[in-house]
């Protein structure tokens, strides 16, 4: 079997796992979830996105969020647009995602813009942030299906990463937004994004749905990937995306990967504890594998 000897572990939940919840979480138990992480030993994480209060509320104390989070690894936050970006400039935050979707439809859905005028908006964006040395993370997001337009051709999804490639971003997170893909369909898409892309930083992204998630992973494996995106206690889902529920479970990855001999640095007794801290501000019932294994062994 081929495998890494590590693999990288990017944090979402306290970004991606939490702008879905309807109940506001205190930002000061958001920051102590985000120390608890680092804590943990996660070394990249999205801390939180700059986005309009109005659309998503969750995220309107993200400033403030950032500036206590800061260190320790890298910390990114989301910024979609320039009046996203310019909160971002007057934070410390050097890392930043951006993100757009395969599907036209699910764009226009989304953020009211074809996926062809989207990235046309984001290349300066992009290329401001790389002038001021930013690293930049693109999201890609319907890279499998979509909730509107079904399967995504995956020749689409391998041309919008080479566009952002070109663009000069640092990462790709390319996701199964509505956790629609095979261990098939993403062992061959992450071929053929391992052997176009060049060096840029490669990560997968997925959604838990079907409960096909860990062996998407690792058919991802299969096919070179070493980075990927989880969230703490399966947190999330996104709201644009009907039918997309929780993101892969952090410490479900790190169990499989970890009894796999795939190092991932992380101490999965501290990930619970990071869990228990935000769980009573959370509507989602978290009852992850490893999660419940292991109150159940302290009972």
């Amino acid at each position: 079997m081929n495998l890494p000897e590590q693999a990288m572990i990017i944090e979402v939940g306290p970004r991606d796992g939490l702008q879905n919840e309807k109940s506001f979480v205190p930002t000061e138990i958001k920051k102590e979830f985000i120390g608890q992480l680092k804590k943990a030993g996660i070394k990249e994480m999205e801390l939180t996105s700059f986005v309009s209060p109005k659309w998503v509320p969750q995220m309107k104390d993200a400033s403030e969020v950032v500036e206590a989070s800061l260190g320790g690894g890298r910390d990114i936050v989301l910024a979609p647009n320039k009046k996203g970006i310019q909160r971002v400039y007057g934070t410390s935050c050097k890392a930043v995602a951006v993100f757009v979707g395969v599907s036209s439809t699910f764009n226009k859905k989304n953020i009211n813009k074809t996926t062809e005028e989207a990235v046309t908006d984001l290349e300066p964006i992009i290329s401001e942030l790389k002038e001021k040395n930013y690293f930049v993370r693109a999201c890609i997001s319907t890279a499998f299906y979509c909730p509107y337009e079904g399967k995504i051709n995956p020749e689409s999804t391998v041309s919008l990463c080479q566009r952002f490639v070109g663009m000069g971003v640092d990462e790709l997170s390319v996701a199964d937004t509505i956790g629609m893909a095979n261990p098939k369909n993403s062992f061959e898409l992450f071929s053929k994004l391992k052997s176009s892309l060049g060096e840029v930083l490669l990560t997968a992204h997925f959604h838990d749905t079907r409960k096909m998630a860990l062996a998407n992973i690792l058919a991802s494996l299969q096919a070179g990937v070493d980075r990927f995106d989880a969230s703490a206690g399966g947190l999330g889902g996104c709201p644009f995306a009907p039918g997309a529920t929780g993101n892969v479970a952090t410490e479900d990855v790190v169990y499989m990967l970890e009894n796999m001999g795939v190092s991932t640095g992380i101490n999965l007794d501290e990930l619970v504890s990071a869990i228990d801290i935000v769980k009573p501000h959370v509507t989602r019932t978290i009852e992850t594998g490893y999660y419940r294994l292991a109150h159940a062994i302290e009972q």
